[in-house]
This record gives C-alpha cells, structure tokens and sequence, in this order.
C-alpha cells in the first residue's frame, strides 16, 4: 500500500490512539518474532493439513533381471556397509558430554570470522596451532544467532546442547571438511560432493567416491544443517555427526576405515594437538562431532525473498505510524534498502502466490524458516524403473515409506542442480514440470502430489520465485589444512 500520510483532524479521540499504538506495537511484536518470514495469513495455503496419508500397499516386487539385479545387489552392499558404518559411530552420541556451564559468546551464524581458518598462509604448521589454541576465547562455548530468513528457525536448532560450538572445534572441522586425507587413497573430501563453489553439493547426478566410482543418489547439500536432525535422503541416521563419519567407511565414498583414518590423523602432529586440546581424545566420534560443528555455521544468508517478506510486514501501517516510532522507522528505511537493493522481480512475486497457494501446493512439504518439512514423500521419482529405489523404507520397514524421501530445501535451489535424489532432473524448469503432471503414478504416491495445471507463465513465475531464495553463504577457507 501506499505509505502517504492521513489526513488528520481534531476529532481524533485518545480511544482511537490507544488502539493505533496498540497496533503499532503488535506490529513491531511480529517484526521481532518472525524476522521476514511469510506468515502466510493471507493465502489459502492455511489450509494445508500436514498430516500425510500414504496408501500402504506391499513394497514393489524386486525384478530378477541378472543385469538389473546386479546393480541393486551393487546398491544394497554399499547400503549395507554405510549401515555397518553408522552401527560403528553409533557411540558418537554417547560420548557426547552435556556443555559446562559458564558465560556464552553470542555469535551470527555467517560470520566470516568463523570459517576463515587459522591465521597466516600455507600448510597450518604445528607453531601457528599452538598460537592458536592459546586464545582462551576459541575455547568459549558460542551461542548462534540464524540470520534474517531462517531466524523463524531458532527453535528448531539441532545437536548443539550435546555438542557445543567453539572457533576452535568449529576449526578443526573445517579442516577435516576439505581434507582428502579422510579417504583411503587421498583423493576424495568431504568437500568433493558438498563444494562450496557448486552450492554445497556436486553437479553431477549422483555423488562421486574414490576411482571415480557413482554412488547411487544425488549429494544433499550441507547448509542449513543446524536446522535438521536425522540425514540423508532416507533419515537412516539421527545426527549429524553421524552422517559426518558415514561416508568414511563407504567403499563407494571415502573408501576407507574409520580405524584406519584415526590412525592417520593420529601421524599428523597438527591435528593430534587439536584432538588433544579440544576433546583430550582422539576418536572417530570426535572426528564426527568437528566435522559436524563445522557444517553447523553453515547457513544461507537473506534473500531477496527474505527482505521482500520483512517489507510486507509493514503493510498494515501508514507513514504516521512508522514515522512516530524510532526503533521502527530505521526498521523500516534498513528494509527499504534492502529490497531495493535485492529486489524481487514481478515475476518472482507472482511465484511466490503460486508457491504459498494451492495453485502450486508446494507448501504441502515445502514449509518452515528452511522451506522444508523435513518429512519423507513419495513423489513418484525413479518409480518406473524396474528396480527403483525404495528410499525411507530400507530404514523403517514401513510399507507407507516406500520410494520415500525427504524433502529438500527451496533455499539456494537455483545453485544445486541437478534435482531430486537421483539427480534426475537437470533444471527447476524440469521440476516444476514434473510437479505440474503430478508426478509417476504408483501405488505409494504421496496424496499431496496432484496435477496442478499451472500455464507456462505460472511455470516461469515459480521458478523465478524459487530463484529469488538464493542468498549468500558464509565466505569459507577451503585450501589451508595441517601441514
């Protein structure tokens, strides 16, 4: 709306403007509250029930093709020693001691000081260690602040009562991130399927292991982990410092064994001294627990999507309104600023009424400060094959969960291509067409996927909207590791 001042008159009685400040501070209650997110009051969306009914009928039968059987064989002993990993960390959780009281350092998550390693340049040498675990204040226990647009968030943070964020852990694990040394033959990292130069995934369909071995689903990305519990595209582990140690013992991934990569890590004289003085052991729980920290201050930055939802918030009141507050004119001209500066286009702001409506239904699953659910839907990807991934099921036995996933997160979509667990679709233009058809019929197809009609003009808005979720992440030091 337009924000000219009213006309005022002497009428105005003191009833009247009790109830504008009144307003007003309800207004600045929501502002504070909800940080820029949607409220989605507006739309139909708040209808939407959460509750999903999935037809239970008996899991696909496995085809006995030999070519096609050996492939799924193939999957099922990765399966099965990424199982047998997660059994072996399953100690991490365990050993997790509860944080010691005393004072917490309030930190917001993106601050570059966090990721950008320890001082100096070249190979970290065991001096420049030293001089760093000498500074009392990155041992101080960190207090994390999500930044604007997943700040809706704060109560759904995850791991860090159990395993406490420092500068020095959150240190140590960005070396472990990036350092290939984790695999067995030196040449895969962390980093090589969740790159922060190609949105925290791989651009290829699936992840990419030693030998140049595919493993057999797309890379989820390892921002906004802070937010999630159990990982993985089927949740079969409940942590991430789980998830963390995984991939080391997979012998399509790192290839090695979790002995095996403590003990190399304890040869290196760098990383022992840090074991030493942040965790006084070193074990593959600790090394999933730094690891984990690390991919904790991971976040998206706001988004154009992010400011233009702050802006609506001041919809309801005039310039007289804004103007008698303080607090809430700098509120709104730092807001003002911002959308002019990351604007959403007409386009965008068009998908975004397809994407909180019933028109696009994407807020059956796609929902919350990280546009996520973190549900597990059947949305009939990969349902046509004839041995086709059974997903959430291999977990949980539950027939409902067949060719079940979870769900991703819309934010930064436009830099994680390709799309859906198996790296199928190469472009949001492919997803949105996928959605619109309403999916591949099969028995287990979630009852929220539905043809939805959309015209090529409401196709591009959704992507444009979707695009418009893109905001930065934190700058991170990727090249300097113990010597």
């Amino acid at each position: 709306m337009a924000l000219e001042p009213p006309v005022r008159t002497t009428m105005q009685s003191d009833g009247w403007r009790r109830f504008r400040m009144t307003s007003l501070a309800a207004a600045m209650l929501l502002l504070a509250a909800f940080g820029g997110c949607s409220f989605f009051e507006d739309g139909p969306n708040s209808q939407v029930v959460e509750v999903e009914v999935i037809e239970t009928a008996p899991p696909p039968a496995v085809s006995r093709d030999p070519v096609a059987a050996d492939s799924f064989a193939a999957t099922r002993r990765a399966d099965d020693a990424k199982a047998e990993a997660d059994a072996a960390i399953a100690e991490a959780g365990d050993s997790i001691t509860a944080p010691i009281g005393g004072d917490r350092e309030p930190v917001k998550l993106g601050d570059p000081s966090l990721t950008s390693g320890v001082p100096g340049s070249g190979p970290i040498t065991l001096e420049q260690i030293d001089r760093w675990l000498a500074e009392p204040a990155n041992f101080v226990e960190l207090e994390p602040i999500l930044p604007l647009g997943i700040s809706q968030g704060a109560a759904q943070i995850k791991g860090i009562g159990m395993n406490p964020l420092t500068r020095a852990k959150i240190e140590l694990g960005r070396q472990l991130y990036f350092d290939p040394r984790l695999s067995l033959d030196s040449t895969v990292s962390c980093a090589s399927c969740h790159n922060p130069a190609e949105g925290y995934t791989a651009h290829t369909k699936t992840g990419i292991g030693i030998k140049g071995q595919a493993g057999g689903r797309n890379s989820p990305v390892s921002f906004n982990r802070i937010l999630s519990g159990p990982q993985f595209w089927d949740g079969r582990v409940d942590s991430l410092e789980a998830q963390a140690v995984g991939p080391i013992a997979n012998p399509i991934e790192m290839g090695f064994t979790h002995e095996g990569v403590v003990k190399r890590l304890g040869e290196n004289a760098v990383y022992t001294r840090q074991f030493e003085k942040i965790f006084g052991e070193l074990t593959i729980a600790r090394v999933g627990q730094a690891i984990a920290a690390f991919e904790r201050v991971l976040v998206t930055a706001p988004s154009p999507y992010d400011y233009n939802e702050q802006m609506r918030s001041f919809a309801g009141l005039d310039a007289d309104d804004i103007a008698e507050d303080p607090d809430l004119a700098a509120k709104y001209a730092e807001t003002k600023a911002a959308v002019e500066k990351f604007p959403m286009s007409e386009s965008a702001k068009r998908g975004r009424e397809i994407f909180f409506t019933e028109r696009g239904n994407c807020t059956a699953c796609h929902v919350g400060a990280n546009l996520s659910d973190e549900k597990y839907h059947n949305i009939g990807v990969g349902m046509d094959k004839q041995n086709p991934d059974l997903g959430r099921f291999v977990v949980t036995k539950d027939p409902k969960d067949t060719g079940g996933f979870k769900t991703p997160t819309v934010r930064n979509v436009a830099l994680t291509a390709p799309y859906m667990h198996d790296g199928s679709q190469a472009t949001l233009e492919e997803v949105v067409d996928w959605y619109d058809k309403g999916g591949h019929p099969n028995p287990h197809l979630s009852d929220k996927i539905r043809p939805l009609k959309l015209t090529d003009q409401d196709k591009a808005d959704l992507v444009e909207f979707m695009k418009a979720c893109t905001g930065p992440t934190p700058t991170v030091e990727t090249s300097r590791l113990p010597e």
